[in-house]
């Protein structure tokens, strides 16, 4: 990489650092994270096919009280900065994958040592209230986030400054059922982290547009664009008969949902 696409990729990972921690910007989103590595590093395309993979799999992940889900930031920068440096092209996608979920699981770990950090800085935040010192609680607050870019900035830089002829020998040296396993373990997690992402979201009233997809899917002519613009159209229908439902049940009779009221007869 040249000197300003380590730099780039630098700023990228410090804003998706930074975001992990403010739900207002998704950019932590592997989807975004991966593609943006990918466009200023020229390879946009393997950026968009991993992050959309890695997407899959952190859909299902989410903080539940006080137990904290493996963090997405640093797993899809850094898995994206390892396939580009590894040179294999569309092949290291499975790698990647494979090295994401315990580079999601290292992430957990520094994000863990941010926040017991940034306890300190919210006493002092404290301290600076009691003296109504706004610009100091708003320093320290940037600073408290800035731990939080830094998390994932400093991996990434310690990545890049690997040489690529030492990272693209290591994943050579390899052993075929190693990369291959790892390949075959990565789609499995994507498979999982989607089942995952069904099991929150289905319903009796959902599963009819889930199955109508795979026989979409089939068509040959139909291309992805096109699957897209019939899966709006079904949301929209979907919406349009949810809310006329809702305003018929609110004159009496039936659950308020038609979809719902039809099945119910099955």
């Amino acid at each position: 990489m040249s000197v300003m696409q380590i730099i780039l990729v630098v700023i990228i990972a410090f804003i998706v650092g930074c975001s992990s921690v403010n739900d207002q910007i998704e950019t932590y989103q592997p989807i975004v994270a991966c593609s943006l590595i990918g466009l200023v590093t020229g390879n946009l395309e393997l950026g968009v096919m991993l992050g959309g993979s890695l997407q899959l799999i952190t859909m299902g992940w989410a903080n539940v009280g006080a137990a904290m889900a493996p963090d997405a930031s640093l797993a899809g920068v850094a898995s994206a900065i390892i396939l580009i440096l590894g040179g294999q092209g569309s092949k290291g996608i499975g790698t990647a994958i494979g090295l994401a979920v315990p580079l999601a699981v290292a992430g957990l770990a520094l994000t863990m040592l941010v926040r017991t950090a940034t306890v300190f800085i919210a006493h002092i935040m404290d301290s600076r209230a009691e003296e109504a010192d706004f610009a100091g609680i708003q320093r320290w607050h940037f600073m408290g986030m800035a731990l939080q870019g830094l998390r994932v900035a400093i991996p990434a830089l310690l990545l890049m400054m690997i040489p690529v002829d030492v990272v693209r020998s290591g994943l050579e040296a390899m052993p075929e059922w190693l990369t291959s396993g790892m390949s075959i373990g990565g789609g499995m997690v994507v498979a999982v982290g989607y089942a995952m992402v069904i099991n929150m979201m289905s319903s009796r009233e959902v599963w009819p547009f889930f199955f109508l997809g795979f026989a979409f899917a089939a068509i040959n002519q139909l291309t992805l664009i096109g699957l897209g613009i019939i899966g709006v159209c079904l949301a929209v229908l979907f919406l349009a008969l949810e809310g006329s439902g809702s305003n018929g049940s609110s004159n009496g009779g039936g659950s308020g949902d038609p979809l719902g009221d039809i099945l119910e007869d099955f």
